[in-house]
């Protein structure tokens, strides 16, 4: 069965239903700790290929009915992963409402003001669930590029709930419901600038061929007849 290029109203919805009884009762993800999760893999300094990913997403691999199932499932994953895989290209001011981050959020949440809402939790778990496939590369990144630390503290406060001061062993200072729509909010541009990042490191760059340079007291190649010291070389 061929992936779609991106889900379906009808198709996010049969993704979710199996999810929650296939994947989140044997410890595997919800739809929205899988968007995290191939949010994750589709920027990856490293390429994670399908059969390496798709384990974690079920915690208990499941036993499919037969061949047939097995496919219309992988295709439904593919579907996903080729959505957000597009995603990552756009930024918030471009991004076409299909390929929205697929996270659950209050029916009105200009409205709601409860800061036990943890919204964006699953998605940021999720997220650091796919670093965790390509950690050492992960690692790499954050040390040469202090903005993708700032990227990752902000996902980590949606994850635990906390913004942790200078001193770790301190408790931190509860995120509120606006900083966590904050974060979601700006979830398509991160995305976008870490896609950017991942081109331009991926993207193999020609070495500058340099000429051989002559030797000092050879005669110089551009015909004077004068050694190489005394004249292009001088």
């Amino acid at each position: 069965m061929k992936a779609p290029a991106y889900l379906d109203d009808k198709q996010i919805e049969q993704l979710a239903e199996l999810l929650e009884q296939r994947a989140v009762p044997f410890k595997g993800f919800n739809l929205e700790a899988l968007d995290g999760y191939l949010s994750a893999l589709a920027v990856s300094p490293e390429t994670v290929p399908f059969e390496q990913w798709q384990g974690a997403v079920w915690g208990t691999p499941p036993r499919w009915k037969d061949d047939e199932e097995r496919a219309e499932v992988e295709a439904l994953l593919q579907g996903h992963w080729n959505m957000v895989s597009q995603r990552v290209r756009h930024g918030d001011d471009d991004l076409p409402d299909h390929l929205a981050p697929l996270l659950w959020l209050p029916e009105d949440p200009e409205e709601e003001q409860d800061d036990e809402l943890d919204v964006g939790r699953d998605w940021a778990f999720g997220f650091f669930r796919g670093v965790e496939l390509a950690e050492m590369a992960w690692d790499q990144w954050l040390d040469e590029e202090e903005w993708i630390d700032e990227i990752f503290l902000r996902f980590d406060r949606l994850a635990s709930g906390e913004v942790v001061g200078e001193d770790p062993e301190q408790p931190g200072t509860p995120v509120s419901y606006r900083e966590r729509l904050e974060i979601i909010a700006s979830l398509p541009d991160m995305l976008a600038d870490l896609h950017q990042h991942r081109i331009h490191a991926l993207t193999p760059r020609e070495p500058i061929r340099r000429e051989a340079t002559p030797d000092r007291n050879e005669p110089c190649p551009c015909g004077s007849g004068k050694k190489y010291k005394k004249c292009c070389g001088a």
